[in-house]
């Protein structure tokens, strides 16, 4: 078995919002991996008096602890129970039904000798490379499919120059039209306060034997391929397998750097933070 992972900020000087990890039973049966992307809140009121690294560390924590313990639970249940652990350590000091409140995307996999089980809910990827060679992402699009008007809002303030008040305040309207949808109906959903939430993730399973590896990217990994345009997700799990995760983040970052100001490359932050673990089980 071969494992490896990395995981980098976006910018030195703040803490790294995404969780990686893997689990290996003690059985030396399966694994597990869980990777989230905290979600970064605009500034201003959060209703919380924690960071968003505290809720990934503690939502990761126990959706990894769950899933390599409780094999009799589906993914699904694992992140369902996790929510709900981790909303019970801050509900007493917390206003946890604050748009703000923190949360994440989720990519988890669980490999038996039989079976691997995949959960992912929004923005972040799992590959799932077969035996023969070709590649499935494992998407939730519900991000990438936001109502046309809330499109043209995002490609609007893209038209506005950086730094400017113009943009900022489109910006912020922007940002207040993508809250509105964040966990209802017709919009998208991150793992937050509300266990019911894991009801909407993509899960399914795959026969162990028609897999040759794994690879969890959060998207300031996978803009490799949805932002750089630097190659398929073929290409991107090829990559990882061949030099490792680490080179799949160098590479993004020698493409933020060539693009600073987000001119070539259209995206919300020039440099985000990036995670990428792989397995081959």
């Amino acid at each position: 078995m071969r494992i490896e992972l990395a995981t980098e900020p976006g910018d030195p000087q703040r803490p790294n919002e995404d969780y990686a990890s893997v689990a290996l039973p003690a059985s030396g049966q399966g694994g597990v991996l869980v990777l989230l992307d905290g979600v970064t809140p605009p500034e201003g009121d959060v209703g919380c008096v924690h960071s968003v690294p505290w809720f990934t560390a503690r939502l990761g924590g126990a959706m990894l602890e769950l899933s390599g313990s409780h094999p009799d639970m589906t993914l699904a249940e694992v992140l369902a129970a996790a929510i709900s652990r981790t909303a019970d350590t801050h509900r007493a000091t917390c206003d946890l039904s604050h748009v703000r409140t923190p949360q994440a995307t989720v990519v988890a996999a669980r490999w038996s000798e039989h079976t691997v089980e995949h959960l992912v809910l929004s923005d972040s990827v799992l590959l799932l490379e077969r035996t023969d060679g070709s590649v499935r992402p494992v998407l939730d699009s519900r991000l990438d499919e936001l109502p046309p008007a809330v499109r043209a809002q995002r490609a609007a303030v893209r038209a506005l120059p950086r730094g400017s008040a113009e943009r900022a305040a489109a910006g912020r309207e922007y940002a207040r039209a993508v809250e509105a949808l964040r966990n209802a109906e017709g919009g998208f959903f991150t793992a937050a306060a509300d266990p019911s939430v894991a009801a909407r993730a993509v899960t399914g399973s795959t026969p162990r034997a028609g897999i040759r590896s794994l690879t969890a990217l959060t998207d300031g990994a996978g803009r490799w391929v949805e932002v750089f345009q630097e190659g398929s997700w073929a290409d991107c799990a090829a990559l990882v397998a061949k030099q490792g995760p680490q080179a799949l983040i160098d590479q993004v970052r020698a493409a933020e750097a060539a693009d600073p100001d987000c001119a070539a490359y259209p995206r919300g932050k020039a440099r985000d933070d990036a995670a990428v673990i792989f397995v081959a089980p």
